[in-house]
């Protein structure tokens, strides 16, 4: 029972490392991750960084917002385990000819740093990446003005409650999909959803096809994608398994 969802780590790999952190990255690439979600801002001096929160308050040993420093400033403060924070081209350097999606969130729904789109998307073309970078934002706006500059790419809107009239909007505003906390039936619609963590509740999700699973653990997910694709007995008796 071949399936076509895609496991994505969550920022990463939290389960084994510090959210959005580099040493994350390289292990779930270097262990064979299909995707990784991550969260985009820029600096007081227009340098995209990864982080999710707009503060570095719960992440970092400093305080304050990211915006309010520049690259050099916010490299005197350290993710807990003592890493830096890690910059988008630090990241893309990593993945860079590698197997791996790239699900990049502009992270504009509280801030919606003036030209960040632009940055990011001339960055993004500087590598050779081995898929389609698929940009992901709660904020529809960051995804219109990205389209206008890039037509040619995924934009897809994150959401944490029902989209009504999806297919509509979806086509109205050239997205790509949706990437949602919740499964919705819509036929031929790529859903990404998170965060799931839940064995069983992946192999439900996986049953429904959707386009990928974003999850903190992505290796547990891989085990329960594998089970799944050898399983001869449905998806029922799988999650009794699990």
């Amino acid at each position: 029972m071949k399936t076509n969802t895609l496991i994505f780590g969550h920022r990463g790999y939290p389960h084994k490392f510090v959210e959005n952190s580099l040493d994350g990255f390289i292990y779930a690439i270097d262990h064979g991750v299909e995707g990784l979600e991550f969260d985009v801002h820029l600096t007081r001096d227009n340098v995209p960084i990864i982080m999710h929160d707009e503060k570095i308050n719960r992440t970092t040993d400093g305080k304050g917002k990211i915006n309010d420093y520049t690259l050099e400033e916010l490299r005197q403060f350290h993710l807990k385990d003592g890493q830096k924070i890690p910059t988008l081209k630090d990241l893309l350097i990593v993945a860079n000819q590698q197997p791996v999606h790239l699900n990049l969130e502009f992270k504009t729904n509280k801030i919606h740093y003036p030209h960040i789109e632009q940055i990011v998307l001339d960055m993004v073309r500087q590598y050779d990446l081995e898929y389609p970078v698929i940009y992901s934002s709660f904020n529809l706006d960051s995804l219109k003005i990205a389209y206008q500059i890039d037509p040619a790419q995924q934009y897809c809107l994150l959401a944490d409650h029902p989209i009504l009239h999806a297919k509509e909007l979806i086509q109205k505003e050239h997205l790509a999909g949706l990437h949602l906390n919740h499964y919705q039936s819509l036929d031929n619609v790529k859903e990404r959803i998170w965060t799931v963590d839940d064995p069983r509740k992946q192999a439900k999700l996986l049953a429904e096809h959707v386009a990928g699973i974003i999850t903190d653990n992505f290796e547990e997910a891989e085990r329960v994608k594998k089970l799944f694709e050898i399983s001869k007995s449905g998806v029922g008796k799988l999650r009794q398994t699990l």
